[in-house]
């Protein structure tokens, strides 16, 4: 049996940690580079860092993050936000991260997908989905969960995971930093139609939400922020419990 992942998240927005709720409301969390060794040191699986104001002026600054971070990691980590060309993915994975995830530019181009999973292998890439209910489904949206495409969340995984990406980072855009629960609905309606990694995102506030993601849900991983970020809940005590349901994980 595979083990179960705990990924925590860390937002970057000027070289800073931030966490927010529903995508607003942003308030410092940490410098990012002493968070990855917080958490690489109290047993996180992976890390992802996302830079949710990346532009292409910022881009090299996140390059010089990653060059830190991977100096300090023994574990893998992700890195996303305003990646949209082939050549960006080689600086990144280069400068020391293991995986890049991808979101708006793949909606906008999907053959990015095909080309960067051709290029250096479909583990080293995430599409990032985030998802908001719209009636009795889930729209797609992207630019930061600013703007709705329309496309049906579930057609979308099909299509990613078609064209090549190695795992899917879904967030709950209705759920995210409400600590009110994963939208398990979701995560197990993702899983139905997909047969790559599911990594669950978006309303984790107990340890028990995190056991439905991985039973009801049928995620492949936990990603969580502000309950890290503010020690709301420490990952050993998530794993001790983890274990306890007969769930597999990484002690």
């Amino acid at each position: 049996m595979l083990t179960k992942r705990i990924i925590p998240c860390l937002d970057i927005k000027d070289g800073r940690t931030v966490k927010g709720v529903n995508f607003e409301g942003l308030r410092d969390a940490g410098d990012p580079v002493e968070l990855a060794r917080r958490y690489a040191n109290e047993g996180a699986d992976e890390l992802v860092f996302l830079d949710i104001t990346a532009t292409k002026e910022k881009r090299k600054t996140l390059v010089g993050l990653v060059r830190r971070i991977a100096r300090e990691l023994n574990i893998p980590f992700t890195v996303g936000g305003g990646i949209s060309r082939v050549e960006q993915i080689e600086e990144l994975l280069h400068a020391g991260a293991d995986k890049v995830s991808l979101n708006s530019a793949i909606v906008r181009n999907p053959g990015l997908i095909d080309e960067a999973s051709a290029h250096f292998g479909a583990q080293c890439i995430v599409a990032a989905v985030d998802a908001k209910r719209q009636g009795n489904r889930w729209s797609v949206f992207i630019k930061g969960g600013s703007e709705d495409t329309g496309i049906h969340t579930l057609d979308w995984v099909q299509e990613v995971a078609h064209r090549g990406a190695g795992e899917i980072l879904l967030t709950s855009m209705d759920r995210d930093g409400t600590k009110a629960g994963f939208d398990l609905e979701l995560l197990a309606r993702v899983n139905e139609v997909v047969t790559i990694p599911v990594i669950a995102s978006g309303g984790a506030g107990t340890i028990q939400h995190c056991v439905d993601a991985v039973k009801a849900g049928q995620a492949d991983a936990v990603l969580a922020a502000s309950i890290f970020h503010f020690k709301k809940i420490e990952i050993q005590d998530l794993k001790q419990a983890l274990a306890q349901e007969q769930i597999a994980v990484r002690v």
